[in-house]
């Protein structure tokens, strides 16, 4: 598999969409089944793994909302920054900051995933990502603060 710029946003916004679902299952599928990942500082293997991580996750991380944009992209590989924001159980707003590296098997799946993440506090008055990006917004910019 090696993408063109189209196919790499494509893919890109299809990751966005099915994580804005919040749903470990539906995400999952985008994985082989031998699926490698690092994500902080967990190492995974495999969609039943990445399953129970997602679901872990999402249990932690309310009202999860996600952006994705390409950064770049080589053969069957793509880089992702990524920023998204949730509250904890106590109410604390969090506006997480990554960065992916992807890559993919010749059927399209997801064999490996890195991700390193940091996480800000911020108030909830100062939240700019509001739920899933409507479908006529495409790359929007990231601002770093």
């Amino acid at each position: 598999m090696n993408f063109t710029e189209e196919t790499a946003r494509a893919k890109v916004r299809a990751a966005e969409d099915a994580w804005n679902t919040r749903d470990p299952e539906r995400v999952s599928l985008a994985y082989t089944p031998d699926s490698v990942w690092r994500n902080r500082e967990e190492f995974l293997t495999g969609r039943e793994e990445i399953k129970e991580f997602l679901a872990r996750k999402w249990a932690r991380e309310q009202d999860y909302a996600l952006r994705k944009n390409l950064w770049a992209f080589d053969g069957n590989r793509i880089a992702v920054r990524f920023q998204y924001e949730w509250h904890d159980a106590d109410g604390q707003w969090w506006r997480s900051y990554g960065n992916e590296l992807w890559e993919f098997a010749d059927d399209g799946l997801m064999r490996r995933r890195e991700a390193s993440i940091n996480d800000v506090r911020i108030d909830e008055a100062d939240r700019r990502i509001l739920g899933p990006r409507r479908q006529d917004v495409h790359e929007d910019d990231l601002p770093l603060a």
